[in-house]
């Protein structure tokens, strides 16, 4: 077997130029293949992260002005939603809807205070479901609840940037801050998975009505539907347009007066156009392992017809035409293995290097996650890769191997 296979190696070194540039095609058609795949990757989980802190079945409503006059009213009227038009769309969408919430922006930074401590954040007012459309980690402590909404309490959740600004090490939970001069109890501490740099504050909906004025306003509403399909969310989505519409006196070819945006039409729009990417990554590192794999096929052909001499020789002293077909396809296989083995390393060398110095870099900076992160070819998926790479190997030297068991020894000393 030692010898079989230094016989192998002695050939190819005779032609080390041509093997070299033979196993170079190969190697660079599957490191092609691992990076395109990676890249691929990266783009998809770039567009996951996008969707990674709400409902993927969800349905953000706002209020705009409106563009077109209608019913005896002007163009340009602010629509403002109220607590009435989230109850009725509770009533009218209750078998299409898990969860409800209610919005109210406090707009601008509002200034918060610990003992010395000072900072300007961001407010909201939220209802306990908005956990379950805007998804946060709770860190420490509670959410808002229903006890909280009922009883107007002073309770605010904190997240964990306002956490270190405001109480460095101290213990925050069970302690008043101070918005806008007013105290609110801390209940609980959170982290966006989205962007953990935020430094946001959330309070009970109707206590941020009542203590900034707001009355029964509500800057926006969301429903996280039921929907499994984009249809439905889109059938959902066009029946609430139709209800706030004909509420508010809008005018129904105004489209600017009242936004909506179907986070479910938006992931199955970006998951087609991944879809699509997919398909081509694997289109074009298919080509590429062809052009490598046809290059091998050529090469053998033309080493059968160098060594003509040689197999006549080797058939007049008794050689089977298998023994030369195993010969001529261990050349071909060896050469896509070796070749094909050092690609894929080296494919899945570059995506782990650019992977963890991008996950360095996302520490800083939250909006490399957002486009492309962790590259990555799965390990099974390159595997199989790098074993239809060997298999294609075989059938490449094949025809090559058959014209070499079938040439007759006197034929081939003749030709030389």
């Amino acid at each position: 077997m030692i010898d079989y296979f230094q016989e192998i190696l002695s050939t190819l070194k005779q032609n080390r130029l041509r093997a070299i540039m033979t196993g170079f095609s190969v190697a660079w058609g599957i490191f092609m293949l691992i990076i395109l795949l990676g890249s691929g990757k990266g783009l998809e989980n770039g567009m996951e992260f996008n969707f990674k802190n709400t409902s993927k079945n969800a349905l953000w409503i706002w209020s705009r002005r409106t563009q077109v006059a209608h019913d005896g009213l002007k163009a340009g009227r602010r629509i403002n939603f109220t607590v009435a038009d989230g109850e009725m769309l509770q009533r009218k969408f209750e078998d299409d809807m898990d969860n409800f919430s209610g919005r109210f922006h406090l707009w601008g930074d509002f200034p918060v205070t610990y003992k010395n401590e000072y900072g300007d954040f961001r407010i909201e007012g939220i209802m306990p479901e908005f956990k379950k459309i805007q998804l946060v980690d709770m860190v420490q402590g509670r959410y808002i609840n229903d006890l909280d909404i009922k009883k107007h309490r002073k309770s605010v959740i904190i997240s964990e940037p306002v956490k270190k600004h405001l109480f460095k090490d101290e213990e925050a939970i069970g302690q008043y801050i101070r918005i806008s001069g007013v105290p609110f109890m801390v209940v609980g501490i959170f982290q966006d998975p989205e962007d953990k740099d935020r430094k946001q504050c959330y309070m009970p909906l109707t206590t941020t009505q009542r203590i900034f004025n707001g009355n029964n306003r509500l800057t926006e509403m969301a429903i996280a539907t039921n929907a499994t399909t984009v249809a439905e969310n889109q059938r959902i989505e066009e029946e609430v347009r139709n209800m706030l519409i004909e509420r508010h006196r809008v005018a129904p070819e105004d489209k600017q007066a009242i936004g909506i945006w179907n986070t479910l039409e938006s992931f199955k729009q970006a998951q087609g156009v991944f879809a699509g990417i997919r398909m081509f990554v694997w289109v074009i590192g298919i080509m590429t392992i062809i052009a490598g794999i046809v290059g091998v096929s050529n090469i053998m052909i033309i080493l059968v017809k160098e060594r003509t001499k040689e197999i006549g020789i080797r058939k007049a002293i008794g050689a089977t035409p298998f023994s030369i077909i195993r010969l001529v396809l261990s050349e071909s296989v060896l050469i896509t293995a070796l070749a094909g083995f050092f690609g894929l390393v080296a494919g899945m060398g570059l995506l782990a290097g650019v992977s963890a110095i991008l996950q360095q870099i996302a520490v800083e900076n939250q909006d490399v996650q957002r486009a492309f992160f962790n590259p990555s070819a799965d390990l099974g998926v390159a595997v199989s890769a790098l074993v239809i790479l060997v298999t294609a190997g075989l059938i490449a030297g094949y025809i090559p191997a058959r014209k070499a068991s079938a040439i007759r020894p006197i034929e081939a000393l003749h030709d030389e």
